[in-house]
């Protein structure tokens, strides 16, 4: 077998990708200004509290790790992206909160079995390749009787429509990997977690975004800050014609999604999923 196609060297690649990826532009700015209540919200969900484990899977800059800590848990905060984990431990030092910074694939946890009171993403494993895989690790990391609790954006709300409207001018996806905002179907999620888990509960809710000033706005500050948004406009950044077409269809989404009448104001649609793990 050659490298090339040698699935363990694939994987490498690919994870090299993503974590390339999320290094670019300014995630935690996108994080803290954009989405700053859904970290606290996942963590009250959990019922996160004082003298718990807590794991944050894809935890990014710590927008649901850190408030964790502040309610009292012991919190790891675990991403496979070091630029992410340096912004989060500032954020945390910031706040004068103490928490763990570890380097890791959220489809092989660098954790042992059963290790966490609490296991929880926000907005982060969606972005793993390998849905079922991550589910796994999910599970395999939670002790038993445990919580999991997710927050992913849905297909049918704004970021799935954002995602959906980059689609053809993005690299074709490797084989096998599926796509993110399918974590924000419910039945997509209990298929994934199936008969390990019970106390299954999902709401969709929305968050509302008032940063900008107009469609353009919201179209510069991903193409700035997103790391998503950035690597696919660099891979048309060559065609002039099709920068300006995904700059078109950008706006028009953010154009659809505003309240209108002169002002930007938008509700983005997530999925939020509560388990408890059999034991």
């Amino acid at each position: 077998m050659t490298e090339a196609t040698d699935p363990v060297e694939a994987d490498r690649a690919l994870k090299t990708k993503h974590r390339k990826m999320w290094a670019l532009g300014d995630y935690p700015a996108v994080a803290t200004r954009l989405i700053p209540d859904l970290g606290p919200e996942l963590v009250g969900a959990c019922g996160v509290r004082g003298g718990q484990r807590v794991l944050d899977v894809a935890a990014g800059s710590g927008n649901a790790a850190i408030p964790a800590a502040l309610a009292g848990a012991d919190v790891v905060a675990c991403d496979l992206t070091p630029e992410l984990l340096a912004a989060g431990r500032d954020l945390a030092d910031g706040q004068g909160v103490g928490l763990e910074w570890r380097e890791g694939d959220a489809e092989a946890l660098p954790f042992g079995d059963d290790a966490f009171d609490t296991v929880m993403s926000c907005v982060g494993v969606m972005f793993a390749p390998h849905h079922q895989a991550a589910a796994d690790e999910l599970v395999r990391v939670c002790r038993p009787g445990g919580t999991i609790g997710l927050l992913n954006w849905t297909p049918e709300g704004f970021i799935g429509q954002m995602f959906a409207a980059m689609k053809p001018y993005a690299p074709a996806p490797p084989p096998g990997a599926q796509p993110p905002p399918l974590w924000g179907k419910e039945d997509h999620v209990r298929a994934l977690l199936a008969d390990r888990v019970t106390d299954v509960e999902a709401h969709r809710r929305t968050v509302r975004v008032e940063l900008f000033g107009k469609p353009a706005d919201f179209r510069e500050f991903f193409k700035t800050n997103y790391g998503p948004t950035i690597a696919v406009y660099r891979n048309i950044a060559e065609d002039p014609d099709k920068v300006a077409a995904l700059d078109s269809a950008l706006d028009d989404l953010a154009s659809r999604h505003s309240d209108g009448a002169g002002t930007t104001g938008m509700d983005w649609e997530y999925l939020l999923v509560t388990a408890r793990k059999h034991g």
